[in-house]
């Protein structure tokens, strides 16, 4: 099909991209996990959905990179990763109102919620578009595609950078609050 094949050199861009993210985000994460942790529910609600994202833009790639002999097959499966990521979001949510190492704000919401909510929308919506709208369904799912990307890029560099200068602080001030507290209770125990 003329359509799909017009994307080739799109996705192949925006999939390797992907792929090289996901492995430079592991190599990240193994670096930081000498650190000390402050809580594991922050990590599925901030880090795990950039893997997740990541990983929905690499298979959107593959979906359209593969022989397909019409658009049909691959908008059903767009639209079903399309729903399924609206449904991660909600649970992306869920992680987020649980943990309590971080307050989020608008920044946060933003790009952990509100622009990956509108990708998987434009994907689950589009494939309802593709049978008599090909190639706006198309340029939809390319939206969708780099909006996941380009999001997840940010989400990634905000996670380093949180674990690189913003956690190292709130630690330092932990242990120096448990030091005054021990070293108080010790006068206490003395008098």
């Amino acid at each position: 099909m003329s359509e799909l094949a017009a994307w080739d050199s799109f996705y192949v861009i925006i999939g390797s991209a992907a792929g090289a993210l996901i492995g430079l985000q592991f190599v990240v994460m193994t670096l930081l996990a000498e650190r000390p942790r402050l809580e594991e529910e922050a990590g599925a609600a901030f880090g795990t959905p950039t893997i997740v994202h990541f990983g929905a833009v690499l298979l959107l790639a593959a979906l359209i990179r593969a022989p397909w002999h019409g658009l049909a097959y691959p908008a059903v499966l767009w639209g079903l990763m399309g729903f399924g990521g609206i449904v991660y979001t909600v649970i992306i949510v869920r992680h987020i109102f649980r943990q309590g190492a971080y307050d989020p704000v608008f920044e946060d919401w933003l790009c952990h919620v509100i622009l990956p909510l509108l990708a998987y929308a434009i994907l689950a919506f589009s494939a309802f578009a593709a049978p008599r709208h090909e190639r706006p369904a198309l340029f939809a799912v390319g939206a969708a595609s780099l909006i996941l990307l380009f999001d997840g890029i940010h989400n990634a560099w905000d996670t380093t950078t949180y674990h690189i200068f913003t956690k190292p602080k709130a630690i330092a001030v932990a242990s120096r609050d448990s030091a005054i507290g021990q070293s108080g209770q010790a006068k206490k125990e003395k008098s």
